[in-house]
């Protein structure tokens, strides 16, 4: 059981009607996401519910990462799988598995990504993505070497979104963790589809 209880949504303060619609940045770069057949977030929002300044704020920011990022869905998704490996995170890797393939990652590429940078058949700039993320999450900074790569192929907008992609997700992973929060209940019959 979850140590903070996500309010049902017909309890949700009126406030959290605009929390949610600042998800959306005034001019995103990336369309909707596929939304039928898809997790709704639900348990996440009814967590967030339980602080509505927070939730207008965090999804100011990670609005940004979803749908303004500079980066491609396929590579921020590479990011924030990572990370969800990394710290262990079971919601937000089932929340982001959806995404990570309507971004073009197949189920083989998704499970490289847990085994990290590493992994083999990856193009050298996403062995860079999977290794700033690693960095990022153990000493809190990119490495040299792994800036240079990144570097190479990305401006610094996206050199930006990087950092701020782990970062964001970093602060999920910790906030699905430390609640003890179990995924939706509608995502195993997702997956069975």
């Amino acid at each position: 059981m979850a140590r903070i209880a996500p309010v049902p949504r017909n309890e949700w303060p009126p406030e959290m009607r605009d929390a949610v619609a600042a998800m959306r940045p005034p001019t995103p770069r990336h369309p909707d996401p596929v939304r039928e057949n898809r997790p709704k977030g639900i348990v996440t929002l009814g967590a967030f519910a339980n602080h509505v300044e927070l939730a207008h704020a965090f999804f100011t920011f990670n609005g940004h990462i979803l749908f303004a990022t500079t980066l491609t869905p396929r590579q921020r998704e590479i990011l924030v799988l990572r990370v969800a490996a990394r710290r262990k995170s079971a919601y937000l890797w089932a929340e982001h598995l959806f995404a990570a393939r309507d971004a073009g990652l197949t189920d083989e590429e998704i499970a490289r990504i847990a085994f990290g940078p590493d992994a083999p058949y990856f193009e050298p700039l996403e062995t860079a993505l999977l290794r700033a993320a690693d960095e990022l999450v153990d000493d809190g900074v990119v490495s040299d070497e792994t800036w240079r790569a990144l570097a190479s192929e990305l401006d610094a907008k996206q050199l930006l979104d990087v950092v701020f992609t782990v970062g964001c997700y970093q602060i999920v992973g910790s906030f699905f963790r430390s609640l003890d929060m179990e995924p939706d209940p509608e995502i195993p019959e997702l997956l069975q589809r």
